[in-house]
């Protein structure tokens, strides 16, 4: 690792977003056996309830897709072309909220079953900017890759259309001071979880919808590595499999190594759900979201964070998604204090990047609300204020010692809440009533409302630095109060005062970890720091 100061970048590795991955276990490791396939072809209408800001409306979601009509176990079963139309009702407010174009993104929940075991896999799709008409319907169509699906167990494998999360990016027209907020509406399905039709059923076993294979399984020439190791299964030439039991990320129900991945674990081994790496990712590295820098400098830096944070009132704790920031770095300036110290300053800003908002990805965290109630909530961190990056190098023979401290004002928006299973709403404006506020020390210099983070490292001369430094990364810790929330609620019902009394409180620990940054405008090849689309190679893992 490297002190503050552009870093070189690396030679180029393509790269593109990748689809989500969660690994659930069900059976020990068999080998496949070849099965000649046809297609099964899918185009479905369904039901859906969505959360617009005039309340609650109906929708209609059609879903097309392409399946091999049966599989072997341990074959590979890959969706393709999957598109995602949803039909919204015509409805005043939304085209008011909207502006003139718009620009949508849908993450789908899928259920996967076979026999007794069940997995969740998420259908991501985005759609080109279109117009939003004056009156009628808003019809929207997203495509996108979806996760590939393996099983080593013989019987039909069943997938349900669940959950919708339709994320709305305005656009101005031409001549209008400002574009409209971004429209997060949630959407369920329209029937109960008995009711609902599954998008496909895919036979895996040697004879069409026999559910058995044709021959008894024969087991592996050579001993295999113990079932809950990863190296047990062999990853598809295609993709990669990452493992994911009920409960990980310490309760929370994710996978830390990837936000976007949504899964339900049901067993030890058996059913995978892949994600496809895209062509020229280097080999390892974890998917993650887009960060790309529009317009660099040579002062530009970017890079993956990724950490815990703490909800004290609900005795857990949950996952804050891998998230792309962005950095300006300033002049580097030295500076002699009154005491002879020498120290190296370098101001710097920056801002968080996720489909051109300033927000992290949505991401889900369950916790026992009240210590009984079982709850899950989607939520996103909104950036409402300026990011800064102080750092401050004490240089003292023979270690320098560095203190980075991160100052940001976020807000916490909550989209969709679910307690014991039962959808609460709490409409398209839940949030706090002000940013998260963390103790500041030095209140004069920086007053207000914000959270902070203190990184802290040592540059040992001739060696690698330890600890945090801008451009290498490394912990950073900070301890926040979440406020009250505002705006919660749908038809007359206000839930401020029930989410407030269940989440808002002091004492909440963060712990995030920030990967190696990118220097985006830097054109030197060094290795590790950038891919070939100059986005961050380095993809962090959250840490305790």
């Amino acid at each position: 690792m490297r002190g503050p100061g552009p870093t070189p970048r690396p030679s180029r590795i393509r790269a593109r977003g990748a689809t989500i991955a969660a690994f659930v276990a069900l059976a020990p490791l068999l080998p496949a056996a070849a099965v000649a396939v046809g297609t099964l072809r899918v185009d479905t209408a369904l039901p859906y309830v969505c959360t617009l800001p005039s309340g609650q409306q109906p929708a209609t979601v059609r879903i097309t897709a392409a399946f091999p009509d049966r599989a072997a176990p341990g074959e590979e079963i890959r969706p393709t072309d999957v598109t995602t139309t949803v039909e919204l009702p015509a409805a005043a407010d939304l085209t008011a909220s909207l502006g003139s174009t718009v620009r949508a993104e849908t993450r789908l929940t899928v259920d996967v079953a076979q026999n007794e075991q069940r997995a969740q896999a998420t259908w991501s799709g985005t759609a080109q900017p279109l117009d939003v008409p004056a009156e009628g319907p808003l019809v929207l169509t997203t495509t996108g890759d979806v996760p590939a699906l393996t099983t080593d167990t013989a019987g039909d494998l069943t997938l349900t259309a669940a959950d919708l999360a339709l994320d709305l990016a305005p656009g101005a027209a031409a001549g209008t001071p400002a574009t409209p907020a971004s429209l997060s509406v949630a959407c369920v399905p329209g029937q109960d979880a008995e009711g609902r039709t599954p998008l496909a059923t895919v036979p895996v076993g040697a004879g069409p919808g026999t559910g058995e294979p044709s021959t008894p399984p024969t087991p592996p020439s050579s001993p295999s590595t113990s079932p809950s190791s990863p190296s047990s299964r062999p990853p598809s030439p295609s993709g990669r499999t990452v493992p994911v039991r009920p409960g990980t990320a310490e309760g929370t129900g994710r996978a830390p190594k990837d936000p976007r991945a949504g899964q339900r674990a049901g067993g030890d081994e058996g059913l995978t759900v892949t994600d496809e790496d895209a062509p020229g990712t280097p080999a390892g590295r974890p998917a993650a979201p887009p960060c790309v820098t529009d317009e660099p400098t040579p002062t530009s830096l970017s890079a993956y964070i990724t950490g815990y944070s703490n909800v004290r009132k609900l005795n857990g704790a949950t996952v804050i998604p891998v998230s792309c920031v962005l950095i300006e770095q300033g002049q580097p300036e030295f500076v002699i204090q009154p005491d002879g110290s020498m120290h190296l300053l370098t101001p710097s800003v920056g801002k968080l990047s996720y489909q051109g908002r300033k927000q992290t990805p949505p991401f889900k965290a369950t916790f026992l609300t009240f210590g009984f109630a079982p709850a899950t909530a989607t939520m996103i961190l909104e950036q409402t204020g300026p990011l800064t990056v102080d750092s401050d190098v004490l240089l003292v023979f023979p270690d320098n010692l560095s203190e980075t401290y991160i100052r940001a004002r976020f807000v916490l928006r909550v989209l969709d809440v679910r307690v014991n299973g039962t959808l609460l709403d709490v409409g398209p404006d839940c949030r706090t009533e002000k940013p998260l506020t963390s103790p500041e020390p030095d209140p004069v210099k920086h007053p207000g409302d914000h959270l902070v983070l203190l990184g802290k490292g040592q540059l040992l001369n001739g060696t690698d630095a330890t600890g945090y430094l801008l451009t290498g990364g490394g912990p950073l810790t900070g301890e926040v109060s979440i406020p009250a929330f505002k705006g919660c609620g749908a038809g007359g019902e206000n839930l401020d005062r029930l989410l407030t009394a269940a989440i808002s409180g002091p004492g909440n620990h963060i712990r995030q970890i920030q990967g190696q940054t990118c220097a985006v405008g830097v054109d030197v090849p060094t290795e590790g720091q950038c891919t070939e689309d100059r986005q961050p190679y380095v993809v962090p893992k959250p840490e305790r």
